[in-house]
């Protein structure tokens, strides 16, 4: 049997010590027994550059290292918070950096991954920083900066983005059905799983007369992980106490 894996939106950082404890032990127990693992994007809550890593950030890198080096491929997709995730850190954690939108195969069938934050589209203020952070240019400029500079440029951001969505109504932070249908007709797949929106859930997608699945996974918070699971036959989406998880 085969077992594949999907998670996202921990937002590891050393201000949530539990969750951290909690992502380790989900590697050593539930992750080590998988063939691979997927990380669609913010698993760590902010991201300033691979030369900026401190003690935190290498003790996940360590135990990711530690999950590759005993077989479990592990994929890792940008996030809108640790976009400037690099090829250092993948050297270093002994993973491989995955594009966003990506096309996998399960069981032989297509399933196209995403984070999801692109979905959301209706989003107009978002879709232009994205759209910003996402330019290569522009990231080599922030990452010429100062370790000191590129912090202070952090709290500046999560500041101005927690502002902004405090404002915003519920629907405009969710996917647009519309993109969502255009992306999965256009990879022409059937299933599209993605993070980013902490909506965790599974819904149907109309596809030109067929019904398509979007699952939708949910982010780490209040003792509590998800995963999507993929065991040869059906992906299952479920929580988990991470408190539960063997030390």
């Amino acid at each position: 049997m085969t077992t594949t894996l999907f998670i996202s939106d921990l937002h590891l950082q050393a201000d949530e010590p539990d969750i951290a404890q909690g992502f380790l032990d989900y590697l050593n127990y539930r992750a080590s027994k998988a063939n691979t693992l997927y990380i669609l994007g913010d698993l760590f809550e902010g991201w300033i550059g691979d030369d900026a890593c401190g003690p935190f950030e290498n003790r996940m890198i360590d135990a990711l290292r530690a999950l590759s080096n005993q077989g479990t491929r592990i994929f890792v997709m940008h996030g809108n918070r640790d976009f400037l995730l690099g090829q250092d850190f993948a050297r270093m954690a002994g993973v491989t950096l995955i594009d966003d939108p990506q096309v996998i195969h399960l069981s032989g069938q297509p399933v196209l991954l995403m984070h999801g934050d692109s979905l959301c589209t209706r989003d107009e203020d978002y879709m232009r920083f994205r759209a910003m952070a996402r330019n290569p240019q522009w990231q080599a400029g922030i990452l010429e900066k100062s370790v000191e500079e590129r912090l202070a440029l952090a709290r500046q951001l999560r500041q101005q983005s927690g502002e902004a969505n405090s404002n915003k109504a519920e629907d405009i932070m969710d996917v647009t059905p519309e993109e969502v249908e255009q992306i999965m007709a256009q990879h022409q797949v059937q299933t599209l799983i993605h993070g980013h929106t902490h909506r965790p859930d599974e819904h149907d997608v109309s596809l030109d007369g067929k019904t398509g699945r979007r699952l939708v996974l949910g982010d780490w918070k209040d003792n509590t992980g998800w995963e999507l699971r993929h065991d040869d036959t059906d992906l299952i989406l479920e929580s988990f106490s991470l408190s539960d998880l063997p030390h």
